[in-house]
């Protein structure tokens, strides 16, 4: 991340990749002035190694609980997050908390495909929505001109699989039906807002961090998850108005729509 020190906001932040860039971004060279992270159970076991983190930073990491699946929690998060903040807003909101189901198209059923969709992309949907106001405070009081994460942005964590382009040659060895169109939904919602907030100076990006080997990605990932963010977080660092509502992977490659 760049020098000047910036709020940030995490969702799903306790473990895989979500945890990853809390412990590389409170690593950084004193980039990051807060640190949101959110997850559904900050006292529970899977939140331990946050707690951790937060005890060893605590004037920069804030946990905070955050269903992504329940409007009523996004709210609560909202009213937390605005106390810190204040009129500096929010600089960078990553939606990165997602759910996988491996279901191929026969065996997907309709609560499945309503689940997956909740989380991923109704979820995003609503936090977007709820912090809106706190990035337009961001991109207010920011003196840069154009767009950037530093200033005013929203990191959406994608997939590879979520692309169209790539089905044919990933299908066979991964169906997971309901996630790839959860997938595909987000990169349209990104692509949505990217139009319409142009205006407003808040910088969309879509960002497939490979096939990493975490709890959801499985020991059969071909990239750790500190490659594979120390790779996203190089990409967030280079973005300007230019590739807003783009989607790249975490060397800055375009992945195909």
């Amino acid at each position: 991340m760049a020098a000047e020190a910036v709020s940030v906001l995490i969702t799903g932040a306790n473990r895989g990749l979500g945890l990853e860039m809390v412990r590389q971004m409170v690593k950084g060279p004193g980039t990051v002035a807060k640190l949101f992270a959110c997850c559904r159970d900050p006292d529970g076991p899977k939140a331990k190694d946050l707690q951790t983190l937060a005890v060893k930073y605590p004037n920069i990491i804030r946990i905070v609980r955050m269903d992504v699946s329940d409007l009523n929690s996004i709210k609560a998060g909202v009213q937390h997050v605005a106390s810190v903040v204040e009129k500096k807003g929010l600089n960078l909101l990553i939606n990165n908390a997602g759910i996988l189901s491996k279901s191929t198209l026969c065996d997907c059923t309709p609560e499945d495909m309503q689940n997956v969709f909740n989380t991923n992309v109704i979820g995003p949907m609503n936090i977007i929505k709820e912090f809106l106001p706190l990035l337009h405070s961001a991109a207010k009081a920011s003196k840069m001109s154009g767009m950037s994460c530093k200033k005013a942005a929203v990191v959406n964590i994608s997939s590879g699989l979520g692309s169209m382009g790539l089905v044919k040659d990933t299908y066979g060895v991964f169906p997971a039906v309901s996630y790839r169109v959860s997938k595909a939904g987000l990169n349209m919602l990104a692509l949505c807002a990217a139009a319409e907030l142009k205006s407003n100076e808040i910088l969309f990006s879509l960002l497939h961090p490979g096939w990493v080997r975490t709890d959801m990605g499985g020991e059969e990932g071909e990239i750790d998850a500190s490659e594979s963010v120390a790779g996203m977080l190089s990409v967030m660092a280079t973005l300007t108005e230019k590739q807003s509502g783009d989607f790249f992977d975490y060397k800055g490659e375009v992945v195909p729509w």
